[in-house]
């Protein structure tokens, strides 16, 4: 583990992994600062998911960083980012600091090597839950093709980053320790959420 200082962007529902991207527009002036911070100084921005609604809410220990690659500043001030996921993070202690954003001294995880592929009946039923999810949601387009010549890695990440699941749902994902976990997790999500009773709520009837 290493420890680094980092400066954080809580957001529910946006997590980030390694080799990921996530964009996002900065309208807030504290996460403005944050950005304009992070420009001067190393591109590097921690995403994490707060546990409560609240002007400084308590936050999930375990989160993503991310370095800005591609960056528009606007003329009122605010940005559109795209951030690339480096390495997910767990907190250790949030910092006492001046900034009006929030600052603290985390551990990076030492990321696996994830050996390249998930057994092959894994990557089908993956993919057939990813089809049935998407009928499921409808009006969302979807390049199949292109998502069959994804690796492994992408597949899996990019169904927990991009779909809908509740918050403690995607940080379950996020914290999985093994990327086969993480796939089985996405899979018994998608079919919770993808089943829903005469009202239109989810069920594991």
């Amino acid at each position: 583990m290493t420890m680094q200082r980092i400066s954080l962007f809580p957001l529910a529902g946006a997590i980030l992994f390694p080799g990921m991207r996530l964009p996002l527009h900065i309208f807030e002036p504290r996460y403005r600062a944050l950005v304009s911070d992070a420009l001067a100084r190393d591109r590097l921005i921690g995403m994490v998911q707060p546990r409560e609604v609240g002007i400084r809410p308590a936050l999930y220990e375990v989160g993503g960083l991310g370095r800005i690659g591609e960056v528009e500043a606007l003329a009122d001030g605010r940005y559109n980012i795209v951030l690339e996921g480096v390495r997910r993070f767990r907190i250790m202690r949030e910092l006492d600091v001046t900034t009006a954003f929030r600052q603290v001294e985390a551990e990076l995880f030492d990321e696996p090597e994830e050996e390249g592929a998930l057994p092959a009946v894994v990557r089908s039923a993956l993919e057939q839950e990813s089809r049935r999810y998407v009928d499921y949601l409808g009006n969302v387009a979807v390049d199949w093709d292109a998502i069959a010549r994804l690796d492994d890695v992408t597949l899996v990440n990019g169904i927990a980053q991009v779909a809908p699941f509740d918050v403690a749902s995607k940080q379950a994902l996020l914290e999985a320790g093994s990327l086969a976990d993480r796939a089985e997790q996405a899979m018994q999500l998608m079919q919770f959420y993808g089943r829903a009773d005469p009202d239109g709520r989810s069920t594991l009837q």
